[in-house]
């Protein structure tokens, strides 16, 4: 039942490390290159954008508990933990360093939910008014944060690579 119930965690936090991980991917590298290349209105462009986001965002914070919880189930069965805060292997320092690294991801991705998103949408309500926004300013936060995502999204793939051949 054991060896059942640890091929079920590795299964759903594998796809919920491909919906994440793929879901920022798919933003990243399709979303905003085509809606910048079909959608020459700013306000349009980031209407789509943000409605992406939006439908994106339940199963981006489903996948993150997910990936807690099956997260825990893993460790738990793997033969390299020894015990919380044990560091005497390869495995424990790559597990230890993807968890600070999954910590900072998850971080920024609250702060592009609850403060990003929202002001942006103030922004694009402003800039459709005529009124005064900060709009570019905000486009670039949240560009920065988002490759941030991404970066630190690799990285956790490189730990969960090394923990994983030890």
């Amino acid at each position: 039942m054991k060896d059942t119930i640890l091929a079920i965690s590795y299964f759903v936090h594998l796809i919920a490390t491909v919906i994440w991980i793929g879901g920022l991917a798919m933003i990243l590298f399709l979303v905003w290159p085509e809606t910048a290349r079909s959608l020459t209105n700013q306000e349009e462009r980031r209407r789509v954008v943000l409605g992406v986001q939006t439908r994106f965002r339940p199963m981006a914070n489903l996948s993150l508990v997910m990936l807690v919880g099956t997260g825990l189930v893993q460790m738990s069965g793997d033969p390299n933990y020894e015990g919380f805060l044990t560091f005497k292997n390869t495995w424990s320092f790559a597990m230890l360093l993807k968890h600070v690294v999954f910590a900072a991801m998850v971080g920024l991705t609250f702060l592009t939910q609850f403060w990003l998103a929202p002001a942006l949408e103030r922004a694009i309500l402003l800039a459709s008014k005529g009124q005064p926004n900060e709009l570019e300013t905000l486009l670039a936060r949240e560009v920065r944060l988002m490759w941030s995502l991404a970066g630190l999204g690799a990285i956790v793939l490189v730990f969960t690579a090394i923990a994983t051949a030890q």
